[in-house]
């Protein structure tokens, strides 16, 4: 098949797989609802369906052995995510305005998770190891967010811990009742959530496949293919969806997505790492990894210090992510 076809395939396959995605995170939000999940619950059930085109696009890389491509798309999309999820937003709203408590809360998991993965990247532990360690964070996470904050200081915590969760998840919760506000679904939402993930998966592996035929063809390295080309086109719908909760003054719902997101990542991609494997430890995948890591602590501090995203900051990250850019392709060329 020539570049044109190819070319074709890949842009109609990233098409229906963004739009199935959208499809899925709708339904799924309406299933949720139905069964009586929390807004923070919902919000990582939405960060899930978003991400599936990303987690099966780097699915596919490593089972065909491109694990450069596999590890690039993740946390690539992660590195990604900071500056469009919450760079860009910040320099079109004029700027991010977010809790102190919900930072801690969503930057503790954020941190960890990105810790963990540079630390498997580099070799230092397994792939087994590492969900692990990311699910010593995630678990208790989802815990917090799904028990109703009322009965937070039923679980046996210190009275002065319950006290301080349940005031950052009030505060998390406020905004995300309002920027997830599905309606209870029925049979035929679950239905419908079943076959847009058959559609997502199907369409990202074709998207996944054409764009490494494509790399091949014209020597495109597979770091570059992973870490810029399909972690930002897999991105696009939270980047829209982060820009549209910013501009309605939705801080804490937007540093949400983007937490969620990358931490949902990162285990999508561990999981499958451990019957696959990652591949040998290489500078180009550490380089992502630990940007990765850096970006995440750098946007979270300035957020912690600033009570929120300014617009400067904001051009500030997405100014590290040009540069990020810039040092992938270097390194790869």
């Amino acid at each position: 098949m020539s570049d044109v076809p190819l070319a074709a395939v890949f842009g109609a396959a990233t098409l229906v797989s963004l739009g199935a995605s959208w499809v899925l995170v709708s339904r799924l939000e309406r299933v949720g609802a139905r069964l009586g999940l929390s807004e923070g619950l919902l919000g990582m059930l939405a960060a899930l369906a978003a991400d599936a085109p990303e987690i099966t696009a780097a699915v596919t890389a490593l089972a065909s052995h491109e694990s450069r491509v596999g590890a690039g798309v993740v946390m690539g999309s992660n590195v990604f995510n900071l500056a469009a999820l919450l760079g860009l937003p910040a320099v079109i709203a004029g700027g991010i305005a977010l809790h102190r408590r919900v930072i801690i809360l969503e930057g503790v998991v954020a941190v960890w998770i990105a810790a963990v993965c540079v630390t498997v990247v580099a070799g230092g532990v397994s792939a087994e190891v590492g969900l692990v360690l990311a699910l010593l964070a995630l678990v208790p996470y989802a815990v917090i967010l799904g028990i109703r904050h009322a009965r937070l200081r039923r679980i046996g915590l210190p009275e002065t811990w319950a006290r301080w969760l349940t005031s950052a998840v009030v505060e998390e919760e406020l905004e995300l009742e309002v920027a997830i506000h599905p309606r209870r679904g029925g049979r035929r939402d679950a239905v419908v959530a079943a076959l847009a993930v058959g559609v997502v998966v199907g369409a990202s592996i074709l998207m996944e496949q054409t764009a490494s035929k494509l790399g091949a063809r014209h020597g495109v390295p597979e770091i570059v293919l992973g870490a810029l080309v399909l972690a930002a086109v897999t991105s696009l719908p939270n980047a829209v969806g982060a820009v549209y909760l910013a501009l309605r003054g939705r801080g804490q719902a937007t540093l949400s997505i983007a937490t969620n997101s990358n931490a949902i990542n990162v285990a999508g991609l561990l999981l499958p790492a451990i019957a696959v494997g990652l591949g040998a430890p290489s500078g180009q995948t550490t380089l992502v990894a630990a940007w990765y890591l850096g970006l995440t602590a750098v946007a979270l501090a300035g957020a912690y210090l600033g009570r929120g995203l300014g617009r400067g900051y904001g051009v500030l990250i997405i100014g590290a992510y040009v540069v990020f850019a810039a040092l992938v392709l270097g390194t790869a060329y």
